[in-house]
């Protein structure tokens, strides 16, 4: 990656692998000094890790049967579309 600053679609592709810190550090540098002057980019960083933090909740036994069944068939057809 250039040493140039980062795009706000360069930010969204490379979120993943900054909250998971793999990132090299040149690139977390970039990361970051986007964020200090980005609003939009820090919504959208909160509302990733907000995201996560909440389906990191979520269990086999916490959905209803029904909600199951119906991810289940989603997930099952998915590569026939």
């Amino acid at each position: 990656m250039s040493v140039d600053k980062l795009t706000c679609q360069e930010l969204i592709e490379l979120v993943t692998e900054y909250l998971e810190g793999a990132l090299p550090p040149t690139d977390r540098a970039r990361f970051e000094r986007h964020l200090e002057g980005c609003v939009d980019c820090n919504h959208y960083l909160d509302q990733m890790k907000r995201t996560i933090r909440l389906t990191g909740r979520l269990t086999e036994a916490s959905l209803a049967p029904q909600a199951k069944n119906e991810l289940l068939k989603i997930f099952r057809d998915w590569k026939k579309r």
